[in-house]
């Protein structure tokens, strides 16, 4: 039986798509190679998109691909939470993700791009339509 894994990320390479996106980006590590280190995530990447939505993506800790974490330390899967205005939100009605929600977890490197290009393509007036008719 054949394992299947993930494409690893990096602060890096989830900057970088994030910029391909048109998205203005921070980006942070947050774990230093040393196991007493105090936060609890391995990097995060903030990012704003010319529609004013932003993204907060987080990958909290690393996965272990060899027994002895000598080369294996990857991030497989990172969290994302969603800002309108500086605060978490979910999205309008009838898009893929964030319905209900302001964060969607454990998203491997191909769902981060589906939730990057639905963010990005969000009209923010679609805010103000969906309070009026009170389906928001």
């Amino acid at each position: 039986m054949e394992e299947t894994t993930s494409a690893p990320m990096t602060a890096e390479s989830v900057g970088e798509i994030l910029r391909e996106a048109g998205a203005q980006v921070m980006v942070r590590s947050g774990r230093s190679e040393n196991y007493s280190a105090p936060r609890e995530f391995s990097f995060e990447v903030k990012a704003i998109f010319d529609n004013g939505m932003a993204l907060h993506v987080v990958a909290r800790q690393f996965n272990y691909r060899d027994p002895w974490e000598a080369e294996g330390r990857v991030n497989d899967l990172v969290d994302v939470m969603l800002l309108r205005d500086g605060a978490l939100t979910p999205l309008p009605k009838g898009f893929p993700y964030f319905q209900g929600i302001d964060e969607e977890c454990g998203l491997d490197e191909a769902m981060l791009r589906e939730v990057i290009d639905c963010v990005r393509k969000v009209n923010p007036k679609l805010y103000l339509l969906q309070e009026m008719t009170g389906d928001l």
